[in-house]
């Protein structure tokens, strides 16, 4: 396996924890890995406890993979795994397109794709605010690369990474402000200043792989879901940018689901019946090299 190429085991626990009996939970979310031209999801187990009564995949609009279940028997703790082989190459994309204006990534007419992304969504705002952001990279004429590269750079230079600084519902114009948040702001920014520039923009969910300091053991369970932003270039090929750790994407990254915003693609949310008053939900993932 060169360089270029990685395979991973990916585990993601969600446990949540009741004060009181839940009679039934409906689960919903997005937890298999795409099949991609770079990326093959392997092996895909979706561990559920208690055991669901009703579980099904389908597969939404954007071509993600939607997991249900229905747990009927009564339960104080709720655990959800989700367990995958998946093996990654480098995306590739083409450098010629990528060095032409970025002006000739806008849609068209008849556009369907194009505009699906190109609007505003619940966490995507486009504002005066995000405009006035995203004109300092995207001037007139750039190649598209270049633009995107900077733009990139100055979100991971701007703003700072403080967990727990935002809600997923923290307004954009909010982010601007403060100067700090997480991956999905991070993503959910870059996004927004695509599209108010007229190009479209998809977000991104899934896993990075993550090394550990030199000479210290790798652990277990400390790696997070990871959130990224995809950029249309001219010609129609996407680029995939990661504002948070200034990078494009490579192959320690493991796209799970992508839409508009993180609403279309949490991965996990749900129904409970209960009379607890208070819950608890602890998130674990664990992205192992093979």
């Amino acid at each position: 396996m060169t360089a270029e190429q990685r395979r991973y085991r990916i585990e993601h626990r969600t446990a949540y924890r009741y004060s009181d009996s839940v009679s039934a939970s409906y689960g919903r979310g997005y937890l298999r890995p795409r099949e991609l031209p770079w990326q093959d999801c392997q092996e895909y187990t979706l561990l559920i406890e208690p055991a669901p009564s009703d579980a099904a995949e389908s597969t939404d609009v954007y071509g993600n993979v939607d997991s249900y279940f229905h747990v009927t028997s009564s339960h104080t703790e709720l655990v959800v795994t989700g367990v995958s082989i998946v093996q990654v190459r480098r995306p590739e994309f083409d450098r010629a397109a990528a060095d032409r204006p970025w002006e000739g990534a806008r849609t068209t007419e008849g556009d369907a794709e194009g505009v699906e992304f190109l609007l505003a969504s619940p966490y995507v705002q486009i504002t005066d605010g995000v405009r006035e952001y995203a004109s300092v990279s995207f001037r007139p004429g750039r190649p598209a690369l270049e633009t995107l590269l900077e733009l990139t750079g100055r979100i991971h230079a701007d703003f700072k990474y403080t967990s727990g600084a935002t809600t997923i519902g923290t307004p954009i114009d909010e982010i601007l402000v403060e100067r700090e948040g997480v991956c999905q702001d991070f993503a959910h920014l870059a996004v927004a200043c695509a599209r108010s520039q007229g190009v479209p923009a998809r977000y991104v969910s899934g896993y990075l792989a993550t090394t550990p300091p030199p000479g210290r053991a790798r652990m277990v369970g400390v790696d997070a879901s990871h959130a990224w932003a995809a950029v249309r270039l001219p010609g129609g090929h996407w680029l995939a940018i990661d504002p948070t750790n200034d990078q494009l994407a490579d192959e320690r990254y493991t796209t799970v689901a992508w839409g508009r915003d993180y609403g279309d693609v949490p991965p996990l949310r749900g129904v409970i019946f209960t009379d607890a008053e208070t819950s608890t939900m602890k998130v674990a993932v664990d992205v192992a090299p093979l």
